[in-house]
């Protein structure tokens, strides 16, 4: 039987409110692979680069001095700690950091030349409502790079995830979240191809997954 419990913003950025203090110890380590990998696959496009769920900014100094990085975080106390670094280390590169929800960018849109969200999918109460932010506000061409954790879906594995859904839920991500939501939803847009989609650690359970924004008139093309 299916466990469904809907988050919430506002529950989001409370939780992440609770885990900023101890957010680079506890998650730093175990998802580093992961953000290079985010890093480097963004820096071959370079640009104007957004970076969603920016949290207290571990990838910022990653990315080289001739790109302008965007950050945005539903939690303020995760950005503040996210200017401390860019102060500390002066990180010449970020033009701005701000309180921001995934689902309603305030940009407009073709603003940037690439959007990354790494570990923020699962943590986004809509998250279909958020890619589709994703794809207004990346220009046609440009890429979006996510990392996430894929759900098993079925079998034993997406039957644990589903019932440990009510407890991550206010811990500020879902367990389960299978690869077909993404397939879904890019179906649904017909405005992105998928260009990679690979494992990363630990365990073979997050992805990085590469999106090109369409052209217009492709994405409006209908199907044949």
């Amino acid at each position: 039987m299916a466990i469904v419990e809907q988050m919430e913003t506002d529950q989001v950025a409370e939780a992440y409110r609770r885990w900023a203090p101890v957010y680079d110890l506890v998650f730093g380590p175990v998802f580093r692979q992961g953000r290079r990998a985010a890093v480097v696959a963004a820096e071959q496009i370079g640009g104007r680069i957004l970076e969603v769920g920016v949290g207290t900014g571990l990838s910022l100094s990653g990315y080289a001095k001739r790109n302008r990085i965007t950050g945005i975080d539903i939690s303020a106390p995760m950005l503040e700690k996210a200017r401390r670094r860019v102060e500390q280390l002066r990180l010449a590169q970020v033009e701005d950091l701000a309180v921001m929800d995934a689902e309603a960018l305030s940009f407009p849109d073709g603003s940037f030349d690439v959007v990354v969200a790494q570990y923020v999918v699962t943590a986004i109460p809509r998250p279909e409502k958020a890619l589709d932010e994703f794809v207004r506000v990346v220009r046609p061409g440009g890429e979006i790079i996510l990392t996430s954790r894929i759900g098993a879906g079925t079998g034993a594995r997406g039957t644990v995830e589903r019932w440990l859904m009510p407890l991550t839920n206010r811990l500020g991500w879902r367990s389960e979240f299978p690869w077909a939501r993404y397939e879904d939803w890019a179906a649904r847009s017909r405005a992105v191809r998928l260009l990679e989609r690979r494992a990363l650690p630990p365990f073979g359970h997050f992805s990085l997954i590469r999106y090109r924004r369409l052209n217009d008139d492709r994405a409006a093309a209908p199907d044949r």
